[in-house]
């Protein structure tokens, strides 16, 4: 890895509070001198960071830099499940529902009011929400959710040549973690950019030797086949390029070319998963994950740009 990874791997793995990512922000225009800051939105504040013009580019690669909160349990995905992926989500809200109902049996005691139950219930359950996944205390490890997918940026910057990085804006979105708010701010202020222009994504790429290609209906049409032949089995890598039925929530969704990517486990009857996220556990970082990802991006490029696809 170049040592603008190696440094953010070692010093900046927490970027959760308005300071630590203002410390990061200032340790990227260091490094990058042209990296402009992206500032709106109302709550949450979003500060997007852009590296290139994203109105001359002709591809968009992206990653989340904010990081979350410590969860007692992972943020377990299998994006080609969706029953399970729905059934999991479902259960970890049962110790939310059960303090609620808790705290109304109690209330029984005081009154029988129905509003004042509802009130109450409401109030537990989305204020153990908010704290558990926004307002509580910052996951000191993150190297795949999403470290991983910052030095992927850094990664493809220092790989590309110079005539490539003309042809390409780096974003680092803010808030993906409390809901994609960071990719929404940019689509507003970037509205033609976010309608024509290709999306790669990459977020949890570190931890796991199935690669997953997800691509919006709009992307797989443009450049299905580019994206096929650049990313193959390969280098300990298996590549699945998700179809209509995979869904991965990042920040591609908020684009209508956009292509997620993300490194996955699999296992019998689960099929590709995604663990550890969002919890102390979150510490591998395979470096051969983002060679094989900077590869896969070079023969993308030479794709795209010989047959004047993303056009």
């Amino acid at each position: 890895m170049t040592e603008i990874s190696q440094e953010i791997l070692r010093r900046f793995q927490v970027r959760k509070s308005r300071d630590q990512k203002t410390e990061f922000i200032a340790f990227m225009q260091a490094q990058f001198p042209q990296l402009r800051v992206e500032e709106g939105g109302r709550f949450p504040r979003c500060r997007n960071l852009i590296i290139g013009d994203v109105d001359r580019a002709e591809i968009l690669l992206s990653a989340h830099y904010d990081t979350c909160a410590k969860l007692p349990f992972p943020n377990f995905i299998c994006p080609q499940n969706l029953p399970l992926y729905i059934l999991y989500s479902l259960l970890i809200c049962i110790p939310f529902f059960l303090i609620a109902a808790l705290l109304n049996f109690g209330l029984f005691f005081i009154s029988d009011s129905f509003v004042l139950h509802m009130a109450v219930s409401l109030i537990v359950i989305f204020g153990l929400i908010y704290w558990l996944f926004i307002g509580g205390k910052a996951n000191p490890n993150t190297a795949n959710d999403n470290t991983s997918g910052v030095l992927t940026l850094c990664e493809l910057y220092a790989v590309l040549s110079p005539e490539q990085r003309e042809k390409t804006a780096f974003i680092f979105f803010d808030h993906e973690e409390t809901g994609l708010f960071g990719s929404a701010l940019f689509r507003k202020m970037h509205p033609q950019a976010a309608k024509s222009k290709l999306l790669v994504n990459f977020d949890c790429v570190s931890d796991g030797e199935h690669m997953l290609i997800v691509k919006s209906r709009a992307a797989k049409k443009l450049c299905g086949d580019a994206f096929a032949e650049a990313f193959t089995d390969g280098m300990g890598k298996t590549a699945h390029h998700g179809g209509s039925g995979t869904l991965y929530p990042s920040d591609q969704m908020n684009f209508r070319l956009g292509v997620a990517v993300a490194a996955m486990h699999k296992a019998p009857l689960v099929g590709l998963w995604l663990g550890r996220i969002h919890t102390k556990r979150d510490t591998v970082l395979d470096e051969s994950n983002l060679q094989y990802i900077c590869a896969g991006m070079k023969k993308l490029y030479a794709a795209l740009f010989e047959e004047g696809r993303t056009a």
